[in-house]
């Protein structure tokens, strides 16, 4: 059994502050977890598993036996964030990334300009892994890296990206000689402006879009164009990514 103020502070690591607090996140699922425990860069802090989990992988967690707890199904979703627990929850610590000024001006590199939706966050971390963009920049107003959501939705990409919150003007007091691009309702056509070099692409909030005083500042406003008979007022941030990183990095 777990012990009442083990599952009290596991349910804890719900909430931002507490995994501020900790400098923890959790993650559940095979494929996230089998992902994270082979991670050269992560701290692993515990592991809650089911007997039967402990025994289908138990080659992955060899050498991590001190770290293993074994609990029921009925136990793990008294702290788990899904409806239906999975068979394994880990605690690790957070990351911390640094930069490397070598790999940013010779690669494309995301700045998210207050992406709030947890969801949208995860899956941006994912089209960022699928084009090879090493760095992901998110300001201060973003949603939080270890939101479980955020998480889950990144389906293991943020172990392999360098997400790093920083301001803007962080990024382009040090990389000032870089292209900063970003879509605009009256930029110039993404499919017609041709080459792209390597830069930093601002991805904008949900709502607002790219924050005034980053818009002034960037060296190439792109349009996103709708098609003949286009009808919808905006695109998804996540979406807009997507067709953005693959034109850019295509090139």
């Amino acid at each position: 059994m777990i012990s009442k103020n083990k599952i009290k502070y596991l349910r804890s690591l719900k909430l931002k502050k507490f995994r501020q607090k900790y400098n923890n996140f959790t993650v559940e699922g095979d494929k996230i977890v089998l992902e994270l425990l082979q991670s050269s860069n992560v701290e692993i802090e515990t592991i809650i598993a089911t007997e039967s989990w402990q025994k289908q992988y138990f080659n992955q967690t060899l050498g991590k036996s001190s770290l293993i707890e074994t609990a029921k199904e009925v136990d793990i979703k008294k702290f788990s964030n899904f409806s239906t627990p999975s068979s394994v929850f880990v605690v690790a610590k957070q990351i911390e990334n640094s930069w490397k000024d070598n790999v940013i001006k010779n690669n494309f590199s995301l700045y998210l300009d207050g992406i709030q939706d947890p969801g949208n966050f995860g899956t941006i971390l994912r089209i960022a892994d699928w084009f090879g963009i090493p760095y992901v920049f998110c300001s201060p107003k973003c949603a939080d890296l270890y939101h479980p959501k955020v998480i889950q939705a990144s389906m293991g990409a943020f172990l392999r990206l360098n997400v790093v919150s920083t301001p803007f003007n962080a990024i382009l007091e040090r990389y000032n000689d870089l292209p900063f691009y970003g879509t605009v309702l009256d930029g110039d056509s993404i499919f017609t402006t041709h080459p792209y070099q390597n830069g930093c692409i601002v991805i904008g909030n949900e709502g607002q879009g790219i924050s005034p005083d980053i818009l002034e500042k960037l060296t190439h406003r792109l349009l996103i164009p709708k098609g003949k008979n286009g009808g919808a007022e905006s695109l998804n941030a996540a979406v807009a990514t997507g067709i953005v990183c693959a034109i850019l990095t295509g090139n």
